[in-house]
């Protein structure tokens, strides 16, 4: 028997495709990468994905893990090939478990984060990993590459809102780790290693994530600030200020709002051609709406007063704290319809931020003349969408192809003399893995290399994303 079949046999045959158009799962998000699976297969329990993987083991396939195939750094595609195998986690989409005492909730890896989000908030609770995609991404995907989002700065990553995993492993076992244990000092920690491992290491397929109690009233603000310098400052009179209660802080350049405007007309954006910035702040509070709007407009006095931010508003209702965050979320939407760009998801420092942008640009001007520098990102925890647009008029594929190189290089030479990271939280998958060889140290690719030998010796998981071995 060969092994479509045996898939078949495991799955049933209606969840192994073989035929028609199959760009869903074979097509990354940006469209920049389209292969060619042996077949699509849709498990719906650990221990359908466990037998899927002793078969690709037993016939030596490698297997490509997916989740809602939102990524933007090719780590979820397969190959041209024609013989990897697209092991898509859709199906497995129960919420296992609501533990209200013990603020877990249990999900399988392909829920969707939003129905995550929606699940918390019927039982008055919140989970607050927040993202463009929540509407598609699966929390297995967001675990896998460890995603952020809008909320770092209060809750920290996916990584932080972990406590626990089932993981299926390169021959095919099953870990159960779905603890809801804060505290279990029992040697390696191997739910960390796992999250982050972009499918490399082992298949996600549940986890145990932390809920928070519903905030009683969370506010939203948008001010116009004259530099990224009073930006920072800003941010740092927002944690003294608001303390836990800060919960998002973003930054937008001008010319994203400039590209939001011109391809979506009928969002009001508020504030964007008095200044070449604009922030948009979150305070989450837990004791009352009047409180928290009382602190908030102490803030927002007092970075006018500074000269901080030039011009503020305060969101008055729910739908116009939406409409404000909706501005921010499409960004990327309005890049994509400008055409072809080169993105950049960078960590640096928050007190370096400025000092970055100012020597990065200069670079990028000088080298290209004419090029769109699209910059925005979650100034809270430092990481920055430092994206590149061709120069108006030009061949947008064109400069994609000839220009990539040199831009990427001038970036990350630059995130690197600011102690910065080349991947802040979309991941390295194959569009990055060369990069990382400059800009990782050696011995820690090294003790990657001996992590991915020992958990996968025959490089059967995602084989050619993260790291070249």
């Amino acid at each position: 028997m060969n092994l479509v079949e045996t898939l078949r046999g495991t799955v049933g045959a209606a969840n192994v495709l073989t035929g028609g158009d199959l760009r869903a799962w074979e097509e990354d998000w940006r469209k920049r990468e389209r292969g060619k699976a042996l077949a699509v297969v849709r498990p719906a329990t650990a221990a359908e994905v466990a037998a899927v993987v002793k078969a690709c083991a037993l016939a030596g396939a490698a297997i490509v893990p997916q989740g809602g195939n939102t990524g933007l750094v090719g780590g979820s595609t397969p190959d041209e090939s024609g013989t990897q195998v697209l092991l898509s986690l859709q199906r497995m989409n129960r919420v296992r478990s609501l533990d209200a005492a013990n603020l877990t909730m249990t999900v399988e890896a392909g829920c969707v984060l939003q129905s995550l989000q929606e699940t918390a908030q019927q039982q008055g609770m919140l989970f607050p990993l927040s993202l463009a995609a929540e509407g598609s991404c699966t929390i297995g995907g967001n675990l896998a590459t460890n995603a952020g989002g809008t909320q770092v700065v209060r809750y920290g990553n996916a990584r932080e809102l972990c406590l626990g995993l089932e993981v299926v492993t390169a021959q095919g076992e099953v870990w159960e780790g779905l603890s809801g244990l804060r505290k279990d000092n029992t040697g390696y920690d191997l739910r960390d290693l796992f999250i982050g491992s972009e499918g490399t290491l082992g298949i996600i397929t549940a986890a145990t994530m932390k809920l928070y109690p519903q905030p009683a009233a969370t506010l939203t603000a948008w001010a116009a600030v004259p530099s990224l310098e009073a930006a920072v400052t800003l941010l740092g009179m927002a944690h003294r200020g608001l303390g836990a209660g800060l919960t998002g802080f973003e930054v937008m350049g001008r010319f994203a709002l400039e590209l939001t405007a011109k391809h979506f007309p009928q969002l009001r954006i508020p504030l964007y051609e008095q200044a070449p910035y604009c922030v948009l702040l979150e305070n989450s509070d837990h004791e009352s709406e009047l409180h928290a709007r009382g602190r908030f407009e102490q803030l927002l006095e007092a970075a006018l007063g500074d000269g901080c931010a030039t011009d503020a508003v305060v969101a008055e209702n729910i739908a116009q704290a939406r409409q404000l965050w909706h501005i921010r979320e499409s960004i990327p939407l309005a890049q994509a319809e400008e055409g072809l760009n080169i993105k950049h998801d960078i960590s640096i420092p928050v007190s370096r931020i400025p000092d970055f942008c100012r020597e990065a640009d200069a670079l990028l001007r000088q080298a290209i003349p004419g090029v769109r520098l699209v910059n925005f990102g979650h100034l809270g925890d430092g990481n920055l969408h430092y994206n590149v647009q061709a120069p108006v008029g030009g061949d947008m594929a064109a400069f994609l192809r000839e220009q990539e190189p040199k831009v990427n290089t001038i970036v990350f030479d630059a995130v690197g003399r600011y102690d910065g990271s080349i991947s802040a939280e979309h991941g390295v998958g194959s569009l990055k893995r060369d990069k990382l060889e400059k800009h990782k140290s050696p011995v820690a690719l090294d003790l990657m290399r001996a992590i991915k030998r020992s958990l996968d010796p025959h490089n059967l998981l995602n084989p050619g994303r993260v790291l070249k071995v």
